[in-house]
């Protein structure tokens, strides 16, 4: 709308661009990657101790 204010036009620029930056942050940090499981360290695991004392 051409009769909007400059510092109009400005201020809604720096609201929707901190709503963007702030749900992609969400977006971003909601969820855990998955850590890859060595298999030498599951066929360490997996081996149990027999002691015979």
């Amino acid at each position: 709308m051409p009769q909007m204010a400059p510092i109009n036009w400005l201020s809604l620029f720096i609201i929707f661009s901190l709503t963007f930056i702030l749900f992609s942050m969400m977006n971003y940090y909601s969820t855990l990657p998955q850590t890859p499981k060595s298999k030498i360290s599951h066929k360490h695991m997996s081996t149990p101790f027999n002691w015979k004392w």
